[in-house]
């Protein structure tokens, strides 16, 4: 008889008495086969309601169903974050496979199950994903859709985006050499993207990216939720500088798509070297094309070069897109396909 591959469920928990027993009850569901075993380890980071009382419970249950739950406390006093507490959790774990679960969330019954078969197969330096539905419902759709319907081919190249790493992070399932590649995440404390910032030094190490394409997890809106207290300015400065570095770097010149405000902030943001390589800025609307953008520095006083505004058809690529994807009622989507562009070579997405 072979033996069992055991899995570890990595869960961070801060205040997390309102979901606890949702969340544990779908792991608790899971439909495993004989050949896999389930471990739940979770940091309660400082909570300062009864998490540890109902993880005191969940030890008892989790028991009468052989599956261990392993608890490490942040007894401070004060919580260290997301990154921290995920990084704790993982120091108790042993499992071969990490799959990662936020407490507000609810996996499907098949959710490990589906992951692990695919993680079987792949190599180990993938981060598998799978869609997901919100909670309450129609709450982020664009995002939503996006994250469910992005092509496979483009998981590892539509990385710039506003939205984040392309499989989202409660749905991540990996070999544990993911986590020890990557070195773990990031423990800069409440307001960090822990998981942007291991997403992207995930795909500089070479590492790969799947999608399984079911709906295995319950995702859940709330305004309490750790990613409302990231900053948008602090994930514009990730993105833009992983930009600047592995893309723009190598082009010799380059159009701004997009000639209105996210168009110019992008202009603004770039460094002096890579505002020297804009060569236009495109866009549809007949009041912005044939005149010209000046850049005017608030600090200095001063203008910068003119930059030349130009239709879409008449711009030269490569570009960077700095218009929202699906927010045209597909007029921008359909202006794009039209030039015959590939995304990754002639343009690049930073919306």
């Amino acid at each position: 008889m072979s033996s069992q591959t055991l899995i570890s469920v990595i869960i961070p928990i801060y205040n997390g008495s309102p979901w606890i027993n949702q969340c544990f009850n779908s792991i608790l569901q899971q439909q495993i086969t004989p050949d896999v075993n389930l471990e739940v380890c979770v940091c309660n980071d400082a909570s300062q309601d009864d998490t540890k009382q109902l993880l005191n419970y969940w030890h008892t249950v989790f028991q009468q169903s052989s599956i261990k739950l392993k608890v490490i406390d942040n007894e401070s006093g004060t919580p260290y974050g997301v990154g921290y507490a995920k990084n704790k959790a993982i120091s108790i774990s042993e499992g071969t496979y990490l799959c990662f679960q936020d407490v507000d969330d609810i996996m499907m019954p098949n959710r490990i199950s589906e992951q692990y078969e695919k993680a079987k197969i792949l190599p180990q330096d993938t981060i598998i994903g799978c869609q997901f539905k919100r909670i309450p419902e129609n709450s982020t759709n664009r995002y939503t859709e996006w994250a469910n319907s992005l092509p496979k081919e483009k998981l590892h190249i539509q990385i710039y985006t506003s939205h984040g790493p392309t499989v989202i992070m409660p749905t991540w399932f990996c070999h544990r050499k993911v986590f020890n590649n990557v070195g773990g995440f990031s423990e800069g404390g409440k307001g960090t993207p822990e998981d942007l910032i291991f997403f992207y030094k995930h795909l500089d190490l070479g590492g790969k990216v799947f999608r399984v394409d079911q709906c295995l997890l319950t995702y859940t809106y709330h305004l309490n939720a750790a990613t409302f207290s990231v900053q948008e300015s602090t994930i514009w400065k990730l993105r833009l500088q992983r930009l600047e570095l592995n893309v723009l770097s190598n082009w010799e010149k380059f159009t701004i798509w997009n000639a209105g405000k996210q168009g110019r902030r992008f202009y603004h943001s770039l460094s002096v070297q890579h505002q020297k390589k804009v060569i236009a800025m495109c866009d549809v609307d007949v009041k912005k094309v044939g005149k010209a953008y000046i850049p005017f520095d608030p600090h200095t006083r001063e203008s910068g070069t003119p930059v030349d505004i130009v239709h879409f058809k008449d711009a030269s690529p490569p570009f960077v897109v700095c218009v929202k994807i699906n927010l045209t009622n597909g007029e921008f989507e359909k202006n794009l396909l039209s030039l015959h562009l590939t995304e990754n070579i002639d343009y690049v997405l930073f919306s």
